[in-house]
């Protein structure tokens, strides 16, 4: 609530706030409001839905999904906030197409189940939807090339709604690296490490932390994510940690991937947690596909390497592992450190990376905090949502675009051949068709839009 009412009033001086085209700070007149529509409000749509309902220059006109029980909860975030109950698309998986026939609705966000982003936002885009799309985009490297044609000839943007990129510690190291702290960049690491066992994997009748079941009778992510767990070997989920390498190397804006070669672990981490929860149960005996530890290495047009890893099948801290290192200097968020050399307190000894970042926190949060505070995922989910709004409202090009969006993606299907092929290299495709060499990156440089 003391979000929302520190939008509603503005708060200009305080939050320092450029003034957009229109002349007003978020919205002030019918003109100015975004009519979204989301497709899958499930949780993590519902977080998006949250956001949505703080905001006045925001108004959620329509939502899809195809279970009751995600419909039911979304009414009651409506009722709660105090908003006009949206229009409800269900019936089936092709329900959302006449969410899409509305002519009002300017944007949409699409939350649900991997398997269904590539089809959902192709048919977004054409029906001239800016489309803000939770990860992945595609499951094959086609899919991915069909999203660039798509929003190539339609015109419309699309944005992977990768919100790690905004992280705190991230754009504070960002800072950092235009600043030359690290000096020449040389290497970056990041990935996906967390414990999902109990995300995977529960009875259905509450959110999480028991139970041993996935499929159609399981609570959220487990009706369906596990199912990739068993079918491929591969980084399944790599934008985590290359949406933000991505930023630090200048990715499709003065440099781009080459190559890469992923390895894989053997798979015995998911098969002994449900051995330990229900021993005898029929999913320990499961052949689970997917690689506990997936290890991807990355070489870069401008001489860079970049590591990225998949580990969420293992008892482990929660820790996106990044590391920036260059010539001067490395961060290292597993230690939580920072070691700039002739700089930091002792030679060859770590500083609390919290000190650095205190003195290079990124201008975009010193602004924004205060609408940040409370939203999830420590804040980030605020920025990545008010980036796409405000694109769709200046009618602009989202800051992470279609090429961006794709080739941090498109690491999926790459490295599961890569691993399927003895860990040969794969040639990473150029979605940008040269232009990387004349773009320049801009991503949060412009505070009107992020």
């Amino acid at each position: 609530m003391e979000r929302r009412e520190f939008i509603k009033q503005g708060a200009i001086v305080a939050a320092g706030f450029s003034i957009l085209p229109s002349g007003t700070v978020f919205a002030n007149t019918a003109n100015d409001v975004v009519k979204l529509g989301y497709i899958g409000v499930g949780e993590r749509g519902r977080n998006h839905i949250a956001e949505g309902l703080l905001r006045d220059d925001v108004e959620i006109v329509a939502i899809c999904d195809t279970q009751e029980d995600s419909l039911k909860h979304c009414r009651e975030q409506f009722t709660k906030a105090g908003k006009k109950l949206p229009q409800e698309f269900t019936g089936g998986i092709n329900a959302y197409k006449k969410l899409l026939e509305r002519k009002d609705i300017q944007a949409v966000i699409i939350a649900t189940p991997w398997q269904f982003h590539h089809p959902q936002a192709i048919d977004a885009m054409h029906a001239g939807k800016y489309v803000g799309c939770e990860v992945v985009a595609g499951l094959s490297l086609e899919d991915h090339w069909d999203i660039v044609r798509t929003s190539e000839k339609t015109g419309i943007p699309y944005m992977t709604l990768e919100n790690v990129c905004y992280r705190r510690d991230v754009l504070a190291a960002l800072n950092m690296v235009r600043q030359g702290l690290f000096g020449e960049l040389v290497h970056i690491e990041g990935g996906y490490q967390h414990n999902l066992r109990d995300v995977l994997f529960n009875n259905g009748k509450q959110p999480y932390g028991g139970g041993v079941e996935f499929g159609p009778s399981a609570y959220s992510e487990a009706q369906w994510r596990t199912q990739f767990n068993i079918d491929r070997n591969a980084d399944i989920y790599p934008t985590h940690g290359a949406g933000p390498a991505m930023q630090y190397v200048d990715i499709n804006r003065g440099n781009r991937f080459t190559n890469l070669v992923s390895f894989s672990s053997k798979a015995r981490g998911l098969a002994a947690y449900v051995e330990e929860m229900a021993p005898g149960n029929k999913n320990a005996k499961i052949n689970y596909k997917n690689g506990d530890v997936i290890t991807t290495m990355l070489n870069c047009a401008n001489g860079e390497t970049v590591l990225l890893s998949h580990d969420t099948h293992l008892p482990r801290p929660y820790s996106l592992g990044f590391r920036v290192q260059g010539t001067k200097g490395i961060w290292m968020d597993v230690n939580k450190s920072v070691y700039i050399e002739h700089q930091s307190k002792k030679d060859d000894v770590w500083d609390p990376a919290q000190e650095w970042f205190e003195k290079y926190d990124h201008p975009l949060w010193k602004k924004y905090a205060s609408l940040a505070s409370g939203a999830g995922h420590g804040g980030m989910d605020w920025f990545v949502f008010n980036a796409f709004i405000q694109s769709v409202k200046q009618k602009k090009q989202t800051p992470i675009d279609v090429y961006d969006s794709v080739t941090m993606s498109v690491i999926t299907p790459l490295s599961e051949a890569s691993i399927a092929q003895g860990n040969k290299p794969q040639e990473f495709p150029d979605f940008t068709k040269g232009k990387w060499k004349e773009r320049k990156n801009k991503f949060a440089l412009d505070d009107s839009g992020f």
